[in-house]
């Protein structure tokens, strides 16, 4: 029933559903599993959802990335691996300084900002986003990485709200700020695959009509925020928005020190520098 639907990894994507249901891990299911009635149809409601291409996270309610398990549901972002490239980035520029405060914008699940704060001990952390429900989940993040309330504080902010930059200077200036920002062009959001467009926040993929509209917003008040010196990381959909936020930067008087690959060898990340 999976293949017939288009889902080419079914025979993993049963296993995890399994897993999560018997709470065990993947590799150790196998199909002689004996499921009692409630569990036969508890599994039966996941494939008829996964059949919906609902995402398997969406699904349990959990995706791992990183070297963390993150709750998540259909009010954030589901974490992407090509995403982890941010996080060892700023945890290798974050390791040279002994205390430093990070600032994240969009934080849907919280997993950018809490991996780095679960690697990194000394660091602390402010995050904003403007869903309510997406702080509630990365809050209970927090307390899933066991990160100390302390060390991280979110606000029910849009970085397009007028007194913005204000309003974050209380806790600035920031040593690095870290964003993945809605990219995706308006015009081809409906050509996306349907668990994307059907199961992720609209407002977490739409980037107005070229896809830069937040990249611009973020590099018109990071000045206001950053201490000189200070880093910016951004996200991108691919090399030709990457050229387009090097452009922008340097009018922004950001120096632009590169970009990354992910682990599919596509340009995924620019690093700036104040």
């Amino acid at each position: 029933m999976l293949l017939k639907s288009g889902i080419d990894s079914s025979w993993f994507e049963m296993k995890l559903l399994l897993g999560y249901l018997l709470k065990k891990e993947p590799k150790y299911i196998s199909f002689t599993e004996n499921l009692n009635e409630e569990q036969r149809n508890i599994f039966a409601n996941m494939i008829q959802q996964r059949l919906q291409h609902c995402p398997v996270d969406k699904i349990i309610g959990e995706k791992g990335f990183y070297k963390y398990d993150f709750i998540v549901n259909e009010q954030v972002l589901s974490p992407r691996a090509d995403s982890e490239i941010l996080v060892e980035k700023a945890i290798s520029i974050l390791k040279k300084l002994p205390t430093a405060t990070i600032l994240e914008l969009g934080v849907g699940s919280g997993c950018l900002i809490l991996s780095i704060l679960a690697e990194l001990k000394t660091i602390t952390g402010v995050g904003i986003d403007i869903s309510q429900n997406a702080l509630d989940i990365a809050q209970k993040n927090v307390q899933k990485l066991g990160i100390s309330n302390d060390r991280i504080k979110f606000y029910k902010k849009s970085w397009f709200e007028n007194d913005i930059a204000e309003y974050l200077t209380q806790d600035a200036p920031y040593d690095l700020i870290i964003s993945n920002p809605p990219y995706i062009p308006t015009k081809e959001i409906a050509d996306l695959d349907e668990e994307v467009k059907n199961y992720d926040p609209l407002i977490a993929l739409e980037g107005g009509e070229d896809g830069l509209r937040d990249y611009y917003r973020i590099l018109d008040i990071a000045p206001q925020l950053l201490k000189d010196g200070g880093y910016i990381l951004f996200e991108a959909g691919n090399a030709a928005q990457l050229q387009s936020i090097g452009n922008l930067a340097e009018k922004f008087r950001f120096s632009n020190l590169g970009i990354i690959k992910d682990l599919s060898g596509n340009e995924r990340c620019i690093i700036l520098k104040k």
